[in-house]
């Protein structure tokens, strides 16, 4: 199956939209590799934790440690927020879904859109590979080092 795709706008210029499809491609093939990466860490992790609340002789809700995982892996899956793109980011300006509910935290979305307006804003004022690198590390460096 051919499936042919216009390449330019009405004025002959690439097409606007072009872009912003590369960057959810590429932003859905990181959030992929977060998932799955996620997935191969929780399976040890929740196995331990699952047996270790068998075994230990603690009081309360028995499988506690193995839902603080559950608890944990549903709030990281939440903020990688893998099929943000369908929820129309391009349409409304910022992500929708469960990422967004997150007052305060950081989603994979949030990196990406900091990131963006970074690279963005230095080639805007002129700027050099050079000067959007160093940008692009003091925003990660800020975010890493932001109090929660």
């Amino acid at each position: 199956m051919n499936i042919n795709l216009p390449e330019s706008g009405s004025d002959g210029e690439p097409s606007a939209e072009r872009w912003p499809y590369i960057r959810d491609v590429l932003v859905f093939q990181l959030k992929l590799t977060l998932g799955n990466v996620l997935n191969v860490v929780l399976l040890p992790v929740s196995i331990i934790a699952a047996i270790y609340s068998l075994f230990a002789k603690k009081p309360g809700r028995l499988g506690t440690p193995f839902y603080e995982v559950l608890d944990i892996a549903r709030d990281l899956e939440e903020r990688i927020n893998i099929y943000g793109a369908v929820g129309g980011y391009h349409a409304t300006g910022s992500s929708s879904g469960p990422a967004s509910a997150h007052i305060g935290d950081t989603t994979v979305d949030d990196v990406v859109r900091k990131v963006e307006d970074v690279i963005v804003r230095e080639f805007s004022t002129g700027g050099t590979a050079a000067s959007a690198k160093a940008a692009v590390n003091r925003l990660l460096d800020e975010i890493r080092n932001r109090k929660r």
